[in-house]
Protein backbone atom coordinates (compact mmCIF):
# COMPACT_ATOMS: atom_id res chain seq x y z
CA UNK A 1 0.00 0.00 0.00
CA UNK A 2 1.35 3.39 -0.92
CA UNK A 3 2.27 5.80 1.68
CA UNK A 4 0.07 8.75 3.60
CA UNK A 5 0.44 12.64 4.55
CA UNK A 6 -0.07 11.73 8.23
CA UNK A 7 -1.18 15.13 8.96
CA UNK A 8 -3.65 15.45 5.67
CA UNK A 9 -7.42 14.92 6.22
CA UNK A 10 -8.94 11.98 5.12
CA UNK A 11 -12.27 12.61 4.11
CA UNK A 12 -14.69 11.05 1.50
CA UNK A 13 -15.37 13.64 -1.12
CA UNK A 14 -18.81 15.99 -1.05
CA UNK A 15 -21.46 15.40 -3.41
CA UNK A 16 -23.51 18.28 -2.28
CA UNK A 17 -25.71 20.17 0.47
CA UNK A 18 -28.12 19.23 3.26
CA UNK A 19 -29.72 22.47 3.75
CA UNK A 20 -33.20 23.45 5.89
CA UNK A 21 -33.56 27.01 3.95
CA UNK A 22 -33.47 28.70 0.90
CA UNK A 23 -33.29 32.12 -0.21
CA UNK A 24 -36.12 33.83 -3.03
CA UNK A 25 -35.52 36.95 -5.42
CA UNK A 26 -35.85 40.36 -3.45
CA UNK A 27 -38.75 42.26 -5.12
CA UNK A 28 -36.87 45.34 -4.50
CA UNK A 29 -33.85 45.73 -7.45
CA UNK A 30 -31.20 46.51 -5.04
CA UNK A 31 -32.38 44.45 -2.38
CA UNK A 32 -30.28 41.00 -1.24
CA UNK A 33 -32.11 37.65 -1.25
CA UNK A 34 -34.72 36.81 1.20
CA UNK A 35 -33.76 34.01 3.10
CA UNK A 36 -36.57 31.15 3.81
CA UNK A 37 -36.93 28.85 6.52
CA UNK A 38 -37.80 25.62 4.86
CA UNK A 39 -40.31 23.16 5.95
CA UNK A 40 -38.60 20.47 3.79
CA UNK A 41 -34.82 19.61 2.92
CA UNK A 42 -33.54 21.36 0.32
CA UNK A 43 -30.69 19.47 -1.68
CA UNK A 44 -27.52 21.57 -3.58
CA UNK A 45 -25.30 20.30 -5.75
CA UNK A 46 -23.04 21.07 -8.27
CA UNK A 47 -23.75 18.34 -10.31
CA UNK A 48 -27.17 18.40 -11.95
CA UNK A 49 -27.34 14.46 -11.82
CA UNK A 50 -27.21 14.26 -8.10
CA UNK A 51 -30.14 16.51 -7.44
CA UNK A 52 -32.37 15.21 -10.18
CA UNK A 53 -32.09 11.96 -8.73
CA UNK A 54 -32.55 13.67 -5.29
CA UNK A 55 -35.79 15.21 -6.90
CA UNK A 56 -37.17 11.40 -8.54
CA UNK A 57 -36.47 10.35 -5.04
CA UNK A 58 -37.76 13.29 -2.75
CA UNK A 59 -39.85 15.19 -5.00
CA UNK A 60 -39.26 18.72 -6.03
CA UNK A 61 -38.23 20.74 -9.30
CA UNK A 62 -34.90 20.77 -10.03
CA UNK A 63 -33.58 24.65 -10.75
CA UNK A 64 -30.40 26.39 -11.38
CA UNK A 65 -29.54 28.43 -8.15
CA UNK A 66 -26.25 30.92 -7.11
CA UNK A 67 -25.67 31.07 -3.18
CA UNK A 68 -25.77 34.46 -1.81
CA UNK A 69 -21.95 36.48 -2.21
CA UNK A 70 -20.72 34.03 -4.61
CA UNK A 71 -20.56 33.53 -8.45
CA UNK A 72 -20.76 30.27 -9.49
CA UNK A 73 -23.76 28.93 -10.14
CA UNK A 74 -25.08 25.38 -8.41
CA UNK A 75 -28.43 23.17 -8.76
CA UNK A 76 -30.67 22.73 -6.14
CA UNK A 77 -34.33 21.33 -5.49
CA UNK A 78 -36.56 22.19 -2.37
CA UNK A 79 -37.75 18.94 -2.06
CA UNK A 80 -41.32 17.41 -0.54
CA UNK A 81 -39.49 15.25 2.39
CA UNK A 82 -39.96 15.99 6.19
CA UNK A 83 -37.65 13.01 6.49
CA UNK A 84 -34.65 12.08 5.02
CA UNK A 85 -32.93 8.10 5.62
CA UNK A 86 -29.33 8.38 5.94
CA UNK A 87 -26.19 6.63 7.12
CA UNK A 88 -23.09 8.25 9.39
CA UNK A 89 -20.11 7.11 8.16
CA UNK A 90 -17.29 5.86 10.44
CA UNK A 91 -15.45 8.18 12.76
CA UNK A 92 -16.71 11.30 13.94
CA UNK A 93 -19.34 12.93 11.69
CA UNK A 94 -19.97 16.37 13.34
CA UNK A 95 -17.80 19.32 12.97
CA UNK A 96 -18.96 22.22 15.36
CA UNK A 97 -17.44 26.08 15.89
CA UNK A 98 -18.79 29.69 16.32
CA UNK A 99 -17.71 31.05 13.02
CA UNK A 100 -17.77 34.97 11.42
CA UNK A 101 -18.02 35.51 7.73
CA UNK A 102 -17.80 38.32 5.66
CA UNK A 103 -17.51 38.55 1.98
CA UNK A 104 -13.57 37.48 2.12
CA UNK A 105 -14.28 34.39 3.88
CA UNK A 106 -14.10 33.29 7.26
CA UNK A 107 -12.20 35.67 9.71
CA UNK A 108 -12.60 34.10 13.05
CA UNK A 109 -13.42 30.32 13.94
CA UNK A 110 -13.45 29.87 17.84
CA UNK A 111 -14.55 26.29 20.13
CA UNK A 112 -15.99 28.79 22.77
CA UNK A 113 -12.73 29.80 24.65
CA UNK A 114 -9.76 30.14 22.12
CA UNK A 115 -10.54 31.33 18.07
CA UNK A 116 -7.66 29.40 15.84
CA UNK A 117 -7.87 31.78 12.78
CA UNK A 118 -6.15 34.80 14.73
CA UNK A 119 -4.92 32.78 17.59
CA UNK A 120 -6.21 34.37 20.38
CA UNK A 121 -8.58 33.79 23.16
CA UNK A 122 -12.74 33.88 22.56
CA UNK A 123 -13.67 37.70 20.92
CA UNK A 124 -17.21 37.36 21.59
CA UNK A 125 -17.00 36.47 24.90
CA UNK A 126 -14.59 39.36 26.06
CA UNK A 127 -16.52 41.93 24.46
CA UNK A 128 -20.42 40.99 25.86
CA UNK A 129 -20.13 38.51 28.22
CA UNK A 130 -22.05 35.41 28.75
CA UNK A 131 -25.01 36.23 26.82
CA UNK A 132 -22.91 37.19 23.47
CA UNK A 133 -24.82 34.23 21.65
CA UNK A 134 -27.95 36.24 21.74
CA UNK A 135 -26.82 39.65 19.95
CA UNK A 136 -27.40 39.88 16.36
CA UNK A 137 -25.29 37.56 13.81
CA UNK A 138 -23.55 40.62 12.04
CA UNK A 139 -21.73 41.78 15.65
CA UNK A 140 -20.77 38.12 17.20
CA UNK A 141 -20.28 34.58 15.41
CA UNK A 142 -22.75 32.16 15.03
CA UNK A 143 -22.48 28.77 15.50
CA UNK A 144 -21.82 26.56 12.68
CA UNK A 145 -22.68 22.63 13.02
CA UNK A 146 -21.77 20.26 9.93
CA UNK A 147 -22.62 16.83 9.68
CA UNK A 148 -21.66 14.37 6.96
CA UNK A 149 -23.97 11.85 5.96
CA UNK A 150 -24.08 9.46 3.29
CA UNK A 151 -27.64 9.02 1.39
CA UNK A 152 -27.44 5.53 0.15
CA UNK A 153 -30.13 5.74 -2.45
CA UNK A 154 -28.57 8.20 -3.89
CA UNK A 155 -25.71 7.51 -6.77
CA UNK A 156 -21.74 7.26 -5.70
CA UNK A 157 -19.83 7.01 -2.67
CA UNK A 158 -19.68 10.13 -1.16
CA UNK A 159 -21.41 12.62 1.72
CA UNK A 160 -23.61 15.32 1.91
CA UNK A 161 -23.22 17.97 4.20
CA UNK A 162 -25.50 19.31 6.44
CA UNK A 163 -25.08 22.33 7.90
CA UNK A 164 -26.73 24.10 10.77
CA UNK A 165 -26.69 27.75 12.24
CA UNK A 166 -28.78 27.26 14.94
CA UNK A 167 -27.35 27.85 18.56
CA UNK A 168 -29.68 25.31 20.11
CA UNK A 169 -30.00 22.87 17.25
CA UNK A 170 -25.88 22.49 17.37
CA UNK A 171 -26.20 21.21 21.22
CA UNK A 172 -28.80 18.81 20.32
CA UNK A 173 -27.03 17.42 17.54
CA UNK A 174 -23.84 17.02 19.13
CA UNK A 175 -25.59 15.11 22.75
CA UNK A 176 -27.80 13.33 20.32
CA UNK A 177 -24.28 12.06 18.25
CA UNK A 178 -22.14 11.78 21.07
CA UNK A 179 -24.36 9.02 22.74
CA UNK A 180 -23.87 6.88 19.36
CA UNK A 181 -20.31 7.37 19.38
CA UNK A 182 -20.06 6.28 22.75
CA UNK A 183 -21.56 3.06 21.87
CA UNK A 184 -20.24 2.48 18.67
CA UNK A 185 -16.47 4.15 19.37
CA UNK A 186 -16.91 5.58 15.69
CA UNK A 187 -15.71 2.29 14.03
CA UNK A 188 -18.82 1.70 12.14
CA UNK A 189 -21.70 2.79 9.95
CA UNK A 190 -24.84 3.85 11.59
CA UNK A 191 -28.23 4.03 10.13
CA UNK A 192 -30.11 7.39 11.24
CA UNK A 193 -33.30 9.12 10.26
CA UNK A 194 -33.34 13.10 10.09
CA UNK A 195 -35.97 15.55 10.29
CA UNK A 196 -36.57 19.17 11.03
CA UNK A 197 -37.94 20.26 14.06
CA UNK A 198 -39.46 23.60 14.58
CA UNK A 199 -39.42 24.64 18.24
CA UNK A 200 -39.97 27.86 20.27
CA UNK A 201 -38.63 29.56 22.95
CA UNK A 202 -39.24 32.93 24.77
CA UNK A 203 -36.71 35.56 24.91
CA UNK A 204 -37.41 39.15 26.40
CA UNK A 205 -41.28 38.32 27.03
CA UNK A 206 -41.15 37.65 22.94
CA UNK A 207 -41.70 34.11 21.10
CA UNK A 208 -38.27 33.23 19.16
CA UNK A 209 -38.91 30.77 16.34
CA UNK A 210 -36.38 28.33 15.17
CA UNK A 211 -35.57 24.69 13.51
CA UNK A 212 -33.86 22.14 14.78
CA UNK A 213 -32.67 18.90 12.48
CA UNK A 214 -32.82 15.94 14.24
CA UNK A 215 -30.37 12.99 13.95
CA UNK A 216 -31.25 9.51 15.55
CA UNK A 217 -30.22 6.08 14.79
CA UNK A 218 -33.09 4.58 12.79
CA UNK A 219 -32.85 1.06 14.28
CA UNK A 220 -35.73 -1.29 15.38
CA UNK A 221 -34.25 -1.11 18.93
CA UNK A 222 -32.63 1.39 20.90
CA UNK A 223 -31.01 -1.55 22.28
CA UNK A 224 -28.99 -1.92 19.18
CA UNK A 225 -27.73 1.41 19.03
CA UNK A 226 -26.16 1.01 22.29
CA UNK A 227 -24.62 -2.44 21.52
CA UNK A 228 -21.71 -1.56 20.22
CA UNK A 229 -20.51 -1.47 15.97
CA UNK A 230 -22.76 -3.05 13.79
CA UNK A 231 -22.07 -4.24 10.34
CA UNK A 232 -22.83 -2.84 7.01
CA UNK A 233 -25.24 -4.91 5.86
CA UNK A 234 -27.38 -4.20 8.63
CA UNK A 235 -26.20 -0.32 8.20
CA UNK A 236 -28.15 -0.45 4.65
CA UNK A 237 -31.08 -3.08 6.20
CA UNK A 238 -31.44 -2.07 9.81
CA UNK A 239 -34.59 -4.20 10.37
CA UNK A 240 -32.87 -6.91 9.43
CA UNK A 241 -31.17 -6.65 13.30
CA UNK A 242 -34.84 -7.62 14.58
CA UNK A 243 -35.31 -10.41 12.02
CA UNK A 244 -35.28 -14.14 13.75
CA UNK A 245 -31.92 -15.97 12.55
CA UNK A 246 -32.22 -18.37 9.18
CA UNK A 247 -32.10 -21.52 10.67
CA UNK A 248 -29.63 -24.05 8.35
CA UNK A 249 -31.15 -26.61 6.39
CA UNK A 250 -31.55 -29.88 7.63
CA UNK A 251 -28.65 -32.34 7.16
CA UNK A 252 -29.54 -35.04 4.03
CA UNK A 253 -30.44 -38.35 5.69
CA UNK A 254 -28.45 -41.25 4.54
CA UNK A 255 -29.17 -44.11 2.92
CA UNK A 256 -29.07 -46.30 5.63
CA UNK A 257 -30.10 -49.02 3.56
CA UNK A 258 -27.48 -48.86 0.74
CA UNK A 259 -25.37 -48.77 3.45
CA UNK A 260 -26.46 -51.87 5.10
CA UNK A 261 -26.69 -54.05 1.55
CA UNK A 262 -22.82 -53.08 0.97
CA UNK A 263 -21.75 -54.59 4.22
CA UNK A 264 -20.05 -57.98 4.73
CA UNK A 265 -21.11 -59.11 7.89
CA UNK A 266 -24.40 -58.83 10.41
CA UNK A 267 -22.18 -57.10 12.80
CA UNK A 268 -21.13 -54.09 10.53
CA UNK A 269 -24.76 -54.06 9.95
CA UNK A 270 -25.73 -53.42 13.64
CA UNK A 271 -23.09 -50.32 13.18
CA UNK A 272 -24.98 -48.79 10.42
CA UNK A 273 -28.25 -49.56 13.13
CA UNK A 274 -26.28 -47.59 15.99
CA UNK A 275 -25.01 -44.47 13.28
CA UNK A 276 -28.85 -44.01 12.63
CA UNK A 277 -30.09 -44.26 16.25
CA UNK A 278 -27.60 -41.72 17.42
CA UNK A 279 -29.08 -39.57 14.58
CA UNK A 280 -32.33 -39.88 16.01
CA UNK A 281 -33.89 -41.95 12.59
CA UNK A 282 -34.35 -45.13 14.63
CA UNK A 283 -36.43 -45.82 17.64
CA UNK A 284 -34.07 -47.54 19.93
CA UNK A 285 -36.69 -50.65 20.92
CA UNK A 286 -36.21 -51.50 16.98
CA UNK A 287 -40.32 -50.91 16.51
CA UNK A 288 -39.84 -48.89 13.71
CA UNK A 289 -39.62 -50.11 9.64
CA UNK A 290 -36.30 -49.08 9.11
CA UNK A 291 -34.94 -51.39 12.33
CA UNK A 292 -37.08 -53.77 11.53
CA UNK A 293 -35.13 -53.85 7.36
CA UNK A 294 -31.69 -52.89 9.06
CA UNK A 295 -32.25 -56.62 11.15
CA UNK A 296 -33.78 -57.97 7.90
CA UNK A 297 -30.81 -57.52 6.07
CA UNK A 298 -28.30 -58.50 8.33
CA UNK A 299 -30.26 -61.89 9.05
CA UNK A 300 -29.89 -62.14 5.60
CA UNK A 301 -25.99 -61.65 5.70
CA UNK A 302 -25.31 -64.11 8.92
CA UNK A 303 -27.66 -66.78 6.67
CA UNK A 304 -25.13 -66.53 3.50
CA UNK A 305 -27.80 -64.29 1.75
CA UNK A 306 -27.21 -61.51 -0.65
CA UNK A 307 -29.66 -58.37 0.91
CA UNK A 308 -29.93 -57.36 -2.32
CA UNK A 309 -30.89 -60.37 -4.59
CA UNK A 310 -32.15 -62.84 -2.27
CA UNK A 311 -29.80 -65.38 -3.69
CA UNK A 312 -27.51 -67.85 -1.79
CA UNK A 313 -23.62 -67.18 -3.50
CA UNK A 314 -22.09 -70.38 -4.33
CA UNK A 315 -25.47 -72.37 -4.57
CA UNK A 316 -26.38 -70.50 -7.90
CA UNK A 317 -25.61 -72.42 -11.16
CA UNK A 318 -24.20 -75.45 -8.85
CA UNK A 319 -26.63 -77.73 -9.33
CA UNK A 320 -25.25 -81.31 -11.25
CA UNK A 321 -27.63 -82.33 -14.27
CA UNK A 322 -28.43 -86.61 -14.57
CA UNK A 323 -25.86 -88.80 -15.36
CA UNK A 324 -25.70 -91.00 -18.81
CA UNK A 325 -28.35 -92.77 -17.19
CA UNK A 326 -30.84 -89.88 -16.42
CA UNK A 327 -30.08 -90.44 -12.61
CA UNK A 328 -29.58 -87.39 -9.79
CA UNK A 329 -27.31 -86.98 -7.34
CA UNK A 330 -28.97 -86.26 -4.48
CA UNK A 331 -27.61 -86.79 -0.57
CA UNK A 332 -30.10 -88.80 1.74
CA UNK A 333 -31.30 -88.39 5.18
CA UNK A 334 -33.24 -89.47 7.82
CA UNK A 335 -37.30 -88.10 7.80
CA UNK A 336 -36.71 -87.27 11.48
CA UNK A 337 -33.68 -84.87 10.61
CA UNK A 338 -34.07 -81.30 10.40
CA UNK A 339 -32.75 -79.78 7.05
CA UNK A 340 -29.16 -77.89 7.19
CA UNK A 341 -29.26 -73.82 7.54
CA UNK A 342 -26.56 -71.51 7.89
CA UNK A 343 -25.65 -70.27 11.57
CA UNK A 344 -28.04 -67.04 12.53
CA UNK A 345 -26.31 -66.70 15.62
CA UNK A 346 -24.29 -63.54 14.52
CA UNK A 347 -27.60 -61.29 15.09
CA UNK A 348 -28.47 -60.94 18.09
CA UNK A 349 -30.81 -57.73 17.83
CA UNK A 350 -34.66 -57.89 18.02
CA UNK A 351 -36.73 -60.13 15.75
CA UNK A 352 -36.67 -59.57 12.29
CA UNK A 353 -38.47 -61.62 9.41
CA UNK A 354 -37.74 -64.56 8.50
CA UNK A 355 -34.24 -65.38 6.38
CA UNK A 356 -34.54 -64.47 2.50
CA UNK A 357 -37.36 -62.23 2.84
CA UNK A 358 -35.06 -58.77 3.70
CA UNK A 359 -35.70 -55.27 1.85
CA UNK A 360 -34.93 -55.63 -1.77
CA UNK A 361 -33.84 -52.87 -3.84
Amino acid sequence: MGSRIKTMKRQAAELGRIRTGYSRPNPKPDGKPIPVKSKTFVLTSHSREYVERAADLYGGRVEQWTPQNQTVAQWRAITDATELRAILPAGDPLSQSYEFWTGGGCERRCDGEFESIKRQPCVCLARFGEDWHERSPKQVCRPTSRINVMLPDLPDLGVWRLESHSYYAADAMAGGLDTVLQATEGKSLMPVRMWIEHRQIMRDGKPKHFPVVMVVPSLPKLRHALTGPISTAAALDPASLDRPAIEAAPAERPDYLADARACRTAGDVREVWHRANRAGHVARDGSDELSRDLMQIAQDIANGIDPSTGEVPGHQGDEQGPDADGVYDVEAYDEHDEPPVADASAVSWPQAAQPGQGVRK
